[in-house]
């Protein structure tokens, strides 16, 4: 796809915050439900150049403006993110005025540059992908910044994919996406009705494995054979997992702790049990 840097591209600078564009922006980065959008905002030269590596199609991009003069070093210093980015040619780029970027995005201490971009879309098959999938179960994750680096996990460690069940915070909302450091554009995250979810899994042979605190009935993630097809059922960071999840999973594990700690945060809970896995299949 045929690029450019021609820093002539910028459209004429919005001082309005009613601009189209600009409440589209806004719109974007408000939406932190699990609604379906068509396109979503992301924000900060990392996440961006992130989203077009994965091949997302970006929409606008949207560029902060100093109030100063026009050559100003914060201006050249945001002109110098647009020549890295390489932005495909059909990319419009519209620059704000401080008073309006800083209206429309969500960081305190914005980067000067954002995006509307185009999310893209996953299914179940895709998410269970390969002849040995490993697959991640969120019960309830509400936590955006757990989401977000369980994703980022998920791809470190060959995941397959993750499967939201009710009550997971979006994929697609803004602390998610910036703590994903861009792994939600590749890895596929679906949503699903854990009835199916599990039915699904059992029709496939992938078993389920729970992750709970050391017990006698949970053997440690050490003894668990992880080198075929596995799903891991993590639980809501404050509950953990219902009783009723319980009881659908096919074996209870546990992660062997010398310290004196009951348990982990979720995203790291989910990490180490995805290195065990990694670290089984590359032995066996």
């Amino acid at each position: 796809m045929p690029t450019v840097s021609d820093r002539s591209r910028l459209i004429s600078i919005v001082q309005s915050r009613q601009n189209a564009r600009v409440r589209e922006l806004r719109a974007a980065f408000a939406r932190t439900g699990r609604e379906v959008s068509e396109v979503i905002g992301i924000e900060g030269e990392h996440l961006i150049a992130e989203a077009l590596r994965s091949n997302t199609r970006l929409r606008t991009v949207f560029v902060r403006r100093d109030p100063a003069s026009p050559d100003s070093a914060r201006r050249d210093g945001t002109l110098r993110i647009l020549d890295r980015l390489a932005l495909p040619a059909a990319v419009p780029i519209v620059e704000l005025t401080p008073a309006v970027f800083d209206s429309a995005v969500e960081t305190e201490s914005p980067q000067g540059i954002a995006a509307l971009v185009e999310p893209p879309t996953f299914s179940f098959a895709e998410a269970l992908r390969g002849a040995n999938p490993l697959v991640i179960l969120t019960a309830a994750l509400q936590d955006p910044g757990n989401l977000g680096t369980l994703i980022r996990s998920a791809e470190a460690f060959g995941a397959s994919g993750v499967i939201a069940l009710p009550g997971t915070v979006s994929v697609w909302n803004s602390k998610v996406l910036r703590a994903s450091a861009g792994s939600a554009f590749r890895v596929p995250v679906v949503a699903e009705k854990s009835s199916l979810a599990f039915a699904t899994l059992a029709e496939r042979h992938i078993p389920v494995f729970a992750a709970m605190p050391a017990s006698v009935d949970a053997i440690p993630c050490s003894r668990a054979d992880l080198t075929g097809p596995a799903a891991f059922l993590i639980g809501n960071e404050g509950s953990g997992l219902s009783a009723e999840l319980l009881d659908r999973a096919d074996q209870r594990i546990s992660i062997p702790m010398p310290g004196p700690v009951e348990s982990l945060n979720a995203a790291v809970a989910a990490s180490v049990l995805l290195y065990e896995a990694a670290r089984q299949r590359r032995n066996r």
